[in-house]
């Protein structure tokens, strides 16, 4: 049995003493039990303050159209059952940090529309190859990312050289700042 998002809101709603989750600009739904299966997509919408929405840590599948969340700026999806990120097309305009770790996700493809990036944490989960990292490339504000533990590291030496030679634009990886002996390190890798 699953919890469904609007009993969730409704629970949340009772916890910070009858606010109004229509009208919250921070909703945390983490670690809801039973868990939340599946997303609603009108509920969803009616969540038009929101800026941060946290659902981590229960068994959402896949992410719905995230249409009438113009405010959204941080959506974190992370230890869920995602094998697909997409449909975030609505937020584009406002999404500026995504963690998604912990999931099962082996394509970035549907993040390619997200320009207003800047953090994405995507550990742990089954990116296959660093090719997948040239859907992030066209996102010039993404500064700070997160990638081990997925599959791609296993294959190289420095997997950090390789996701620097792909996203030149970032600053940090998986935790640490981007050196500048690391800059060049990576220009090498493409000669």
């Amino acid at each position: 049995m699953a919890t469904t998002l609007g009993n969730a809101l409704k629970q949340w709603e009772a916890k910070n003493d009858g606010a109004s989750a229509k009208e919250a600009d921070t909703i945390k739904l983490c670690a809801v039990q039973p868990p939340i299966a599946k997303l609603d997509p009108k509920i969803l919408s009616t969540l038009s303050s929101c800026q941060t929405l946290s659902l981590s840590t229960n068994a959402i599948d896949k992410l719905p159209p995230l249409s009438g969340m113009a405010s959204l700026r941080i959506l974190s999806v992370g230890r869920n059952n995602l094998k697909k990120v997409e449909k975030l097309d609505d937020v584009a305009a406002t999404l500026e940090q995504l963690w998604m770790s912990y999931n099962q996700v082996t394509s970035l493809e549907g993040l390619a529309g997200l320009k207003e990036l800047e953090v994405l944490y995507c550990s742990n989960n089954l990116l296959k190859s660093f090719g997948e990292l040239d859907h992030l490339a066209g996102m010039p504000r993404l500064r700070e990312v997160l990638f081990v533990g997925n599959p791609m590291y296993d294959e190289v030496d420095d997997p950090r050289l390789h996701v620097l030679k792909r996203l030149r634009q970032v600053t940090k990886i998986d935790g640490d700042l981007v050196k500048p002996a690391e800059i060049e390190a990576a220009k090498a890798l493409e000669g």
